[in-house]
């Protein structure tokens, strides 16, 4: 048994920035990009940059340079960043489709017409519809079939269960973690706690969750997940209890807010812990972490991704309420898709208003839509997207692939994959942005689509009404289970969701992961042949098929690829090191 004070695992090796913002620049004509024409800013430019000209060759005459040089260099520095007060010739345009528009105070440059830059599905659409209509169901066997990833699979979880010491060594003291996010970020952060509770020899107080002001939820963690289980399961590697002793909770005057919150860096490592965390632990005999999300490093040891690996694939599990729903859901959906063997296709859809929002991408709502989203922004953002200085560009935005896709964009890449009108769909998603017009095609193309809210009744919904992160565990519970799930717009729910089908699929994600870059060139051609665009969408079916048994790499999260540090080939063995014998 190891000595009290040390860790048991030994020393280890070592918000989203607003898309499409930029700060203002100038061109070496001394204008502003995006500016609007030669008008007076322009002058003013010149005129400064004469002056400046002026001023430089007057030092370097008169040999005073190392004087003035920092006086020079802040100058222009300023020039260069467009700080000076020359933001008046940036152009503020209101127009449609990528044209542009004023934007909370920001700018949205009139940029120029530039392939993939305009949302025009619908017009695709329009082009494509007569053509999906005559093929009609000639595919619909395309889910007894789909993967041919198959035969390259043979992955087994091979996680270590078991424990050669009968018990664990004295505790180090408590580990106290409070949990923010939703769901899946939840869930990232109870699964680092586990790790570093086992890497300190610390007993760990099961999560508090933090209440997100965007989520808005309530739940505490026995309402998520099965609070006995996960002691269960995790007896043998860490010690769990449920809530501080009261002695230990006395120390602190029976306060837990008393207890103090460690501030560690981002992705720290093992050794980091051991250094920093580990001494503060056995001094105080109980430290906190809040919030603690993204604070252990994806690359460590095998001894602490194979606590990750228990906590996330084997110890969390959803409350007893949540899995007797889902599992009702699953059954319904299997027998919704008895044409295709009772295999469905599910679809993680981010087209909710905030995410809209957030991404200022355009689509086709004209004025109306350029004021809901402004309303949009500002309530959940304040200030954030009309800071001084910067600009937004929607159709830069839709080229990189950033855009939500639409229920429609999604319908045509299912269809065009050979999906047909029969394929039951289910779509998993928050409150869908002016639903009734967005998702009218989609169930045009897919009579059989299904949610949350048309699977189980309002009466099996009830309890979780206003819980949106027991909602969550709902659409990722139907998800796991489907043949296919397409994921529009990442995030932890996809990235949870890839590595837990490949833990239960034998290592293949069964996932298809849509080139967006790629989307917004093919949806902005209204002229595209039918022929062509399923070429393309096969093509990039093909692909996310190959990578649905993809490997870890040291700076991706075991969460999405536990290959293979939670699974091994089925000839392979694991060696009490976690390594494969």
């Amino acid at each position: 048994m190891l000595m009290h004070g040390y860790s048991r695992l030994g020393a280890g090796a070592n918000s989203p920035a607003l898309p499409g913002l930029q700060h203002l620049r100038m061109n070496p004509n001394g204008s502003i990009v995006g500016g609007g024409g030669r008008g007076g800013p322009e002058k003013l430019s010149n005129l400064i940059e004469r002056a400046l000209y002026i001023v430089i060759s007057t030092v370097f005459r008169r040999r005073g340079v190392l004087l003035f040089a920092p006086v020079l260099y802040i100058l222009g520095m300023l020039l260069y960043m467009g700080s000076l007060s020359l933001d008046s010739g940036a152009k503020r345009v209101t127009g449609r489709n990528g044209g542009g528009a004023t934007n909370s105070g920001g700018i949205v440059l009139n940029e120029p017409r530039v392939p993939g830059s305009l949302y025009r599905s619908p017009q695709v659409f329009e082009k494509l519809w007569p053509y999906m209509q005559a093929e009609g169901n000639q595919s619909s066997n395309v889910l007894k079939s789909v993967w041919q990833s198959e035969l390259r699979q043979g992955w087994v979880p091979c996680i270590n269960k078991s424990n050669s010491q009968e018990d664990l060594p004295k505790s180090n003291g408590y580990f106290i973690i409070e949990a923010n996010g939703g769901l899946n970020q939840q869930r990232l952060s109870i699964c680092d706690a586990v790790a570093v509770a086992g890497l300190l020899n610390a007993t760990l107080v099961i999560p508090m969750f933090h209440l997100n002001s965007v989520w808005r939820d309530s739940s505490k963690f026995g309402d998520i997940f099965d609070e006995d289980f996960f002691i269960y399961a995790l007896r043998n590697k860490v010690n769990v209890v449920r809530e501080l002793p009261e002695d230990v909770l006395k120390r602190f005057d029976n306060n837990i807010s008393n207890i103090v919150n460690l501030r560690l860096k981002a992705w720290s490592s093992p050794t980091y812990y051991l250094q920093k965390v580990l001494p503060k632990l056995l001094e105080l005999g109980a430290v906190r972490v809040a919030p603690f999300s993204n604070r252990l490093a994806h690359d460590v040891p095998p001894g602490i991704q194979g606590l990750r690996c228990l906590a996330n694939f084997e110890a969390l599990r959803f409350s007893e309420p949540i899995r007797t729903l889902a599992e009702v859901m699953v059954q319904r959906m299997v027998q919704n898709s008895s044409r295709s063997g009772g295999k469905y296709v599910s679809v993680h859809l981010r087209f909710e208003k905030d995410m809209v929002a957030f991404s200022c991408c355009i689509y086709d709502g004209g004025d109306e839509e350029k004021r809901e989203m402004d309303i949009a922004r500002e309530k959940g953002w304040r200030g954030k997207f009309h800071k001084r200085g910067r600009i937004i560009r929607p159709g830069a935005i839709r080229r990189d692939g950033k855009c939500p896709l639409t229920p429609l964009e999604v319908g045509m890449i299912l269809r065009g994959m050979g999906f047909d009108s029969t394929t039951s769909v289910f779509v998993a998603a928050g409150k869908i942005y002016q639903a009734e017009k967005y998702m009218a095609p989609l169930r045009q193309l897919f009579p059989l689509l299904e949610t949350k809210d048309t699977l189980a009744t309002p009466e099996e919904l009830a309890p979780f009404e206003g819980h949106s992160s027991r909602l969550a565990a709902l659409d990722y519970t139907v998800c796991l289970h489907s043949e296919v799930f397409i994921t529009t717009q990442g995030g932890n729910f996809p990235h949870f969701l890839m590595g837990d089908r490949r833990y239960v699929y034998g290592g293949h994600a069964r996932t298809i992961m849509p080139d967006k870059r790629k989307l917004a060139l093919l949806f902005d051609n209204p002229g595209i042949r039918w022929d062509n665009f399923k070429h393309q969408m096969q093509d990039m079916y093909h692909r996310s098929d190959l990578k649905g048994t993809e490997m870890k790499k040291p700076s991706a999260s075991l969460y999405t690829f536990p290959m293979p540090d939670c699974m091994c080939k089925q000839a392979e063995t694991r060696s009490e090191n976690g390594n494969t014998i």
